[in-house]
């Protein structure tokens, strides 16, 4: 997943599209960038995997200057991409994922558009958009074909000489939210980036809206349809930062209803300490605690956020790296005792093995109960950058064992009253080395998000898209992890 932001103001605005910006990095470690316009364009990208936006960007922002700029944090694709085109010249930004990215590559090739982003091999993604969006009448008009050819999802900011242009996925996967104060506009990913600037939230852009930050303030030049919101439910499990809300619901909030469901379900176990794998596990830790009326504690403490997320990086090597250094036990609240771990999910299920239930092991635990926020997952994710292959899912690991084999249709795995999802259950527990291992039922999960069921995507866990002609996968092709915008 990747995070964007943007801001047009009455003064220079390079200070406020730098933190603006930065509150996004959370949600990706590889790229950063940033383009302002002030008669000409200053853009500056920085690789991000190995330091913090902050240190890349803090000498370049003090001499950019301009009203009005984008801001991107990018987990695969250099950005901001700029090009000269038949509108005039344009920076854009993206976040989502083309699923038919090739395909819409060689059409393009075939009509004789060259691609020249392409420093890592692939062709860039948001060039792509890029260049998809100037096959339009203007620039309103290539945003809506674009959004009709691509499979997946992307939403977007454009900067040119009429303003930002912002325009959220027609399918609302991936949220953009519209904030306002004295003199200035913004427009961002994630709420959390208006909350020590000042900024009040206006509007939760709709699916398809399109509007024009220009200096008068927001224009719609597209409405959107609320009717087809089908929003990302693993933002509040996972991705998005606690003090976000997402179509109005706070990323906390959710977080701590969830782990008072998984409580909820737990009558039959004994436990002397409730806690959360740092960060994300502790909302639902804490909702937990409150529920089962268990003391929380920390037995597994961060030692600083400079670490990240071990999710988000590109390879397994380095998420194990964080992960195994990130991670410290404190042996004298472990020992002897009966540990709930609350997780957000249980993806992979390596990192859980190795450096968080192995550790409280050696430090002499007496019993490990792990309760995952969200429900086996199932698919990899087709809309954002996320899960990225089946084979790394450790529900299919499970039943490829269980199975003897792959098989196509899992449906007998996904519901949490039958004996297979038993028996996967079993199987995972087994190979994690836990006590138990319960998941939040998928259920419980969307009453604790509070959205009707049809404006959430749960893909990644049922294979299922309601408002869209996406099917489960078997597999996913290769070279997909690189088709992240």
């Amino acid at each position: 997943m990747s995070g964007i932001f943007g801001v047009s103001s009455g003064s220079d605005c390079a200070q406020v599209l730098f933190y603006g910006t930065d509150y996004h990095t959370h949600l990706g470690t590889e790229f950063g960038g940033m383009a302002i316009l002030d008669g000409e364009f200053s853009r500056h990208i920085h690789n991000i995997s190995q330091s913090q936006f902050k240190s890349k960007f803090y000498d370049y922002y003090k001499h950019m200057r301009g009203n009005k700029g984008i801001g991107v944090i990018s987990d695969s694709n250099e950005q901001p991409i700029y090009l000269n085109s038949r509108f005039g010249p344009f920076c854009i930004v993206t976040v989502g994922l083309i699923d038919n990215k090739d395909k819409l590559i060689r059409e393009l090739l075939d009509e004789g558009v060259s691609f020249s982003e392409m420093t890592r091999g692939p062709v860039n993604s948001t060039e792509l958009i890029a260049k998809l969006i100037n096959c339009g009448k203007d620039i309103v008009d290539g945003i809506e074909k674009m959004f009709e050819k691509i499979e997946g999802s992307c939403s977007l900011l454009l900067l040119n000489k009429d303003g930002i242009y912002a325009a959220r996925d027609r399918w609302g996967y991936t949220p953009l939210v519209l904030g306002k104060k004295a003199g200035s506009w913004a427009v961002a990913s994630e709420t959390n980036a208006f909350l020590s600037m000042g900024f009040s939230v206006e509007k939760y852009l709709l699916p398809g809206e399109i509007i024009l930050l220009d200096k008068t303030g927001p224009v719609q030049r597209r409405p959107g349809n609320g009717g087809n919101s089908q929003i990302c439910a693993f933002l509040w499990i996972y991705a998005g930062f606690p003090a976000s809300s997402y179509e109005g619901i706070n990323v906390e909030v959710v977080r701590e209803r969830c782990g008072r469901f998984l409580a909820m379900r737990d009558k039959d176990i004994e436990v002397d300490v409730v806690s959360g794998v740092p960060d994300s596990g502790i909302a639902h830790a804490i909702g937990y605690a409150i529920e089962s009326k268990k003391p929380y504690k920390r037995p597994l403490v961060k030692y600083t956020p400079g670490y990240g997320r071990s999710y988000t990086p590109p390879t397994q090597e380095l998420r194990d790296l964080i992960a195994s250094m990130k991670l410290l036990p404190i042996k004298e609240i472990i020992e002897g005792n009966r540990i709930v771990v609350c997780e957000d999910s249980i993806v992979r299920g390596t990192q859980l093995k190795n450096f968080t239930v192995n550790k409280l092991w050696d430090c002499g635990a007496k019993e490990v109960h792990v309760r995952p926020a969200c429900p086996p997952l199932m698919y990899p994710c087709k809309f954002c950058l996320s899960t990225r292959s089946i084979r790394e899912l450790a529900a299919r690991r499970a039943i490829k064992a269980l199975e003897g084999g792959d098989i196509e249709d899992v449906s007998g795995y996904i519901d949490h009253t039958s004996s297979k999802y038993k028996k996967m259950v079993d199987w995972i527990a087994k190979d994690l080395n836990l006590t138990t291992l319960r998941f939040q039922t998928i259920d419980d999960m969307v009453a604790a998000i509070g959205l009707p069921r049809e404006k959430l995507c749960l893909y990644c866990w049922t294979g299922n898209c309601p408002r869209t002609s996406v099917s489960p996968v078997k597999s996913r092709r290769k070279g997909a992890a690189d088709a992240g915008v």
